[in-house]
């Protein structure tokens, strides 16, 4: 590692929900600043304004404050290098890109749409891949390098369109040096003349991130891989610059695929395959109808932050031990850009479920109860903290998502009205039935309450009407709840509390006959 301080950057565009690979590119960057006692920054590229879409930001902001994902300088925070969104930045670009045309590195193009097109279809034509602005199109085309000079200023004094661009050269090895994927090497005739101021003035994300990115001092940018075919372009924008000597170190992660592998991750598989891939929920609209859009949030569908955070962290990274359960603390000791395969990772939602259902049942019963108690509010049912937590206490082996709490533990507030017919249907007889009566009888008097006490009571009972307590189990449990499985029947029972219990075996010796 480099001996400058370590400052990183987390760098979205405003253009929708963060995606959950962009939640683990910033988790990433946030676990090496902390890992090297460094400055997690986050800076907002809005230099496309056709694409910003309003209430992206405060999402962006939500979620990594929701996965826990500290940021010491920021849009929200301030710093030392605001403003911290392009389009605040706007008019300090402008100086390098003219910088870029006086040193012979960057020229004017005058290229009106249509003609972009032309080239483009007599280039496709020519059966020539991939057509593109570059080191040998650029001839034909109309720019600073091709008119005259005299014609060059005319056109920019009347104020024709242009746009600036770099200029590549033609036969160069471009070479540096990825963290993660070591040397990376291309020759300068696969990349084209990217376009760094547009005709509106604002620069784009090639001209703007690198300037910012100098200037906000930042020691390594931790990208996606989708980037890594820029990153040619911008060892040499930081060369022409005269920066060379402090460009950031590169690190692109790999790509996170579909869960059978076949594709990078999008929207449309999470919709098709029913799970997310935003950390929050979205609420959009269909580009097609205008119609409002829900796009699920793992948040929303029950998922505890530190679940998620680990999941993420193991997807491209691995510890080099067993270990797979890591609190943040314990990542940020963990972690190093090293152990980061450059090999795609796949997403596996069952992993994530893993992951969920052990932070959930790690919590204290104290912790859990509140999730019950605020579900039975919603239906109108109020219940103490103490009770709640019994209740917890016995479904939590059970439960994948806060939310199954009040699903799995209806019946503990809600007597039966129908029973698992199955269960009625193998276990349930008249001699069962009426030992269940017995049982019912000796309940109203019990003196011993406790789970242990009630299940004494029962194998007691069944052996005086001459049935072995197997035999009547099921049955027990399907008149108290409805349900032919569930936790430990006699705690279940202690909880419901003798009264209602013997009410409830009444109900369905009753019912059932």
């Amino acid at each position: 590692m480099s001996e400058r301080p370590v400052r990183v950057r987390f760098a979205p565009s405003p253009t929708g929900p963060l995606h959950i690979g962009g939640v683990r590119t910033a988790l990433y960057n946030y676990l090496l600043a902390r890992k090297l006692g460094g400055t997690m920054i986050l800076r907002i590229e809005d230099t496309d304004q056709n694409r910003f879409v309003p209430g992206a930001e405060d999402y962006i902001r939500e979620s990594l404050e929701w996965v826990g994902i500290e940021l010491d300088e920021s849009p929200w925070k301030g710093g030392p290098h605001a403003p911290y969104k392009q389009s605040e930045r706007k008019p300090m670009y402008k100086q390098y890109a003219d910088q870029l045309i006086a040193d012979g590195h960057a020229y004017y193009a005058f290229d009106t749409p249509e003609e972009l097109d032309a080239m483009r279809a007599r280039l496709t034509a020519a059966k020539v891949p991939n057509p593109q602005y570059n080191s040998i199109t650029r001839a034909q085309m109309r720019n600073s390098l091709t008119l005259p000079a005299e014609e060059v200023q005319q056109l920019l004094e009347a104020g024709v369109p242009y746009v600036i661009r770099l200029k590549v050269p033609r036969k160069e090895e471009i070479r540096f040096q990825d963290m993660i994927r070591g040397w990376v090497v291309v020759h300068s005739s696969s990349v084209d003349d990217k376009v760094l101021m547009k005709s509106d003035g604002m620069p784009t994300y090639h001209l703007a991130n690198i300037v910012d990115d100098h200037l906000m001092d930042i020691s390594h940018v931790i990208r996606g891989e989708e980037w890594l075919p820029s990153a040619p372009l911008h060892v040499l924008l930081y060369r022409y610059l005269g920066w060379e000597s402090t460009m950031p170190q590169f690190a692109h992660l790999p790509l996170l695929l579909k869960p059978d592998g076949t594709g990078k991750l999008s929207k449309r598989d999470g919709d098709r395959l029913g799970f997310p891939v935003f950390a929050l929920e979205w609420h959009g609209t269909d580009a097609e109808t205008g119609e409002p859009t829900v796009s699920r949030g793992y948040r929303e569908d029950g998922y505890l932050p530190e679940a998620l955070v680990n999941f993420l962290a193991f997807l491209g990274w691995n510890p080099g031990t067993a270990q797979e359960i890591f609190s943040m603390e314990e990542l940020i000791q963990a972690f190093s850009i090293e152990r980061v395969s450059k090999s795609p990772a796949k997403f596996d939602q069952n992993k994530v479920k893993w992951f969920n259902e052990h932070y959930l049942r790690a919590k204290s019963n104290a912790e859990l109860a509140p999730y019950l108690i605020d579900a039975l509010k919603e239906h109108g049912i109020a219940c103490e903290q103490a009770r709640a937590e019994q209740i917890v206490s016995v479904m939590k082996e059970r439960v994948s998502f806060p939310q199954d709490f009040w699903m799995e533990a209806r019946y503990f507030f809600q007597a039966p009205t129908e029973y698992d017919q199955h269960v009625v249907e193998k276990k349930w007889n008249p001699q069962v039935s009426a030992a269940l009566a017995v049982y019912a009888e000796a309940l109203s008097s019990a003196a011993e309450t406790t789970a242990e006490g009630l299940k004494t009571l029962f194998n007691q009972t069944m052996e005086a009407q001459g049935l072995k307590p197997g035999q009547v189990l099921q049955a027990l449990r399907v008149a108290a709840t409805g349900a032919g499985a569930g936790p430990d029947l006699f705690e279940t029972l202690a909880i419901l509390g003798t009264a209602e219990v013997t009410t409830r075996l009444q109900t369905a010796v009753a019912k059932l006959g």
